[in-house]
């Protein structure tokens, strides 16, 4: 039994691969992508900030005044007069802030994208906890039926006198065991299956048979790391407030420069009246006071920021390399070991023929099964940990 499914584990795992071959995964990952709330909720938030933004670059509303005085001593007729204006910013702060604006839209977007690989990292370890299930249901399905097999023997034994009571009790106990323990398998990958349906904003997600297939090992962790660089979102977001902060210094030193506003002036008193253009400038005095410098300070923080943020990052992903490579060595010897081992078929024949009792048998086996299963916890946390290594590539 276990020949055939450490062969298979080899024709899945032997170069632990990114999955670029595998059109099942990569396929309900879409999905999720597509499907999830909680993405399609930020989309929504996006574009109603996205919107918000470009409305600070407006010009303000004209204002319309008039006066009308007919009463108090006076020899002519009743003073009118009406105005219309329009006051603006300086035309290159709307340059300084369009642009601004257009920061933020980046930024937005790689906070989005960063929540997109969260999202579809945590469906990527969840379909593979499902496919570790699986292989673990067919596991326990077989030792369900030998446990089966153990107990309708020792039942034979036990009727023709051959053995008491207790060791009949025994083989019944190690078979409701097994039947347990498939039970709590099929309940872990219902509730896989669940969690995936929650990702996928409620659609039910069609997975019998995750596949997957050999491709290439990691990158060199150097080589590794320079691509995250680049393409990360995480990293990404961290110069991309850098240059939001950078981009508010340059409006803000714009800003220093004074409003200007434009208008027509009308003044009339009987048939004498007055009309024609006005014009006007503020004096910025106070309300750009340490506007400036507050944006200067703003950025010699994310600055520092970048630097520290990205030294975090390095030395987790470090850890996670080199945690890596740990447990792909271990995993290698495990498998390595069990490549040619038959031990449970082996142990079950020496049974059948009288070479163990059923105590010192159900021992033996129980230890080659824990082992066995430890094996396959240790492939889903490589595969989960790849994962992570890669996530920028989500």
């Amino acid at each position: 039994m276990y020949r055939n499914i450490v062969s298979a584990v080899c024709g899945i795992l032997i170069s632990m691969g990114s999955f670029a071959q595998d059109t099942g995964m990569n396929g309900i990952l879409q999905q999720i992508s597509q499907n999830n709330r909680q993405l399609k909720a930020y989309q929504s938030y996006m574009a109603s900030q996205n919107l918000a933004n470009k409305s600070e670059n407006n010009l303000q509303d004209p204002e319309v005044s008039a006066f009308y005085l007919p009463f108090g001593e006076h020899q002519t007729g009743d003073y009118t007069e009406y105005q219309v204006s329009q006051q603006f910013e300086f035309p290159t702060v709307y340059g300084a802030r369009s642009k601004r604006i257009e920061k933020q839209k980046e930024l937005q977007e790689l906070e989005y994208e960063t929540l997109r690989e969260e999202v579809l990292l945590n469906a990527k370890e969840q379909l593979l906890e499902l496919q570790t299930l699986q292989k673990r249901k067919k596991l326990e399905e077989k030792r369900v039926e030998q446990a089966k097999q153990v107990y309708d023997q020792i039942q034979r034994l036990f009727d023709a006198e051959q053995i008491g009571i207790l060791e009949l009790n025994k083989a019944k106990v190690a078979w409701l065991q097994e039947q347990f323990e498939l039970d709590q398998v099929n309940i872990r990958i219902r509730n896989t299956l669940l969690e995936l349906q929650k990702l996928n904003g409620g659609n039910t997600i069609e997975a019998e048979e995750v596949q997957f297939f050999e491709d290439p090992e990691l990158a060199e962790m150097q080589t590794l790391w320079e691509e995250k660089l680049s393409e990360d979102a995480e990293i990404q977001q961290l110069k991309a407030r850098e240059n939001l902060a950078q981009q508010q210094v340059k409006l803000e030193k714009n800003k220093i420069l004074p409003d200007l506003s434009i208008g027509y002036n009308y003044q009339g008193v009987n048939s004498s009246n007055y009309s024609g253009f006005l014009g006007g400038l503020s004096i910025p005095l106070w309300n750009s006071k340490n506007k400036v410098k507050a944006a200067e300070a703003n950025l010699e923080y994310n600055q520092a920021n970048t630097g520290a943020e990205t030294a975090e990052l390095y030395t987790r992903f470090q850890e996670d390399y080199q945690q890596y490579q740990l447990l792909k060595r271990k995993y290698d010897q495990y498998l390595e070991t069990f490549q040619d081992l038959n031990s449970e078929e082996l142990l079950f024949k020496a049974y059948e023929l009288g070479e163990f009792s059923f105590l010192d048998y159900y021992r033996e086996v129980e230890f080659y099964r824990q082992a066995f299963n430890n094996m396959l916890e240790m492939e889903k946390e490589l595969l989960q940990l790849k994962a992570t290594l890669l996530k920028h590539q989500l």
